[in-house]
């Protein structure tokens, strides 16, 4: 019961937080209440899960909303906000918030060759950036039970567009588990259970 020691975080060919960005975009209440490919209350609780490890493990995040400053729409949902904090929102006029400027600084100023996305709608919100993403030349993993569409069909289809583009999709579970990789690594061991917990799932060891 010896484990090897940790995998150089820049070479290793799984997801590590050190690799990573995290992508969260539109997660604005006019959104979520247009979803229809999940329930609104298991979409916010996921993506509130999704947010808080990547806070917990330290991964940069670029927020990123539409149309709040012309008074179309509202702020990011405060669920969010409340995990978040003072982390800079780029708000845009664009719906693919590959096309705005500051946003596309913030993510390659971090300078991350993976990106994690998170959007809404999965059809164009997450779909857009994820490709033009591949097309420079990053890794672009859709958290896939984090994000919904407008009906089941086009959530789907959307993901089926993006990862035929390139993109690999994962799961919030799966991203827990290839962050935390090693039950002896004891500073984040509680956090992981916690943050699955608030993910609505539950482990017993």
């Amino acid at each position: 019961m010896t484990s090897f020691d940790r995998r150089d975080p820049q070479t290793d060919n799984l997801l590590t937080p050190e690799t990573s960005a995290f992508l969260l975009i539109d997660y604005q209440p006019t959104q979520i209440n247009s979803i229809n490919s999940m329930p609104h209350f298991e979409l916010v609780q996921r993506i509130s899960a999704v947010t808080k490890l990547m806070k917990d493990f330290e991964v940069p995040i670029i927020l990123s909303t539409v149309n709040v400053a012309t008074g179309r729409n509202k702020d990011t949902i405060p669920q969010l906000k409340r995990i978040t904090g003072d982390i800079p929102s780029y708000d845009r006029t664009t719906i693919n918030a590959w096309e705005d400027k500051e946003f596309l600084g913030a993510v390659k100023s971090v300078n991350r060759p993976n990106l994690i996305i998170a959007a809404l709608w999965t059809e164009a919100c997450l779909t857009f950036p994820t490709i033009d993403a591949l097309k420079e030349g990053y890794k672009v993993f859709p958290v896939v039970d984090a994000v919904g569409g407008t009906s089941e069909v086009a959530h789907e289809a959307a993901l089926r567009r993006v990862e035929q583009a390139g993109a690999t999709p994962v799961s919030y579970a799966q991203l827990a588990c290839e962050f935390q990789r090693d039950w002896s690594r004891d500073e984040t061991v509680n956090t992981f259970f916690n943050d699955l917990d608030q993910a609505g799932i539950f482990l017993e060891l």
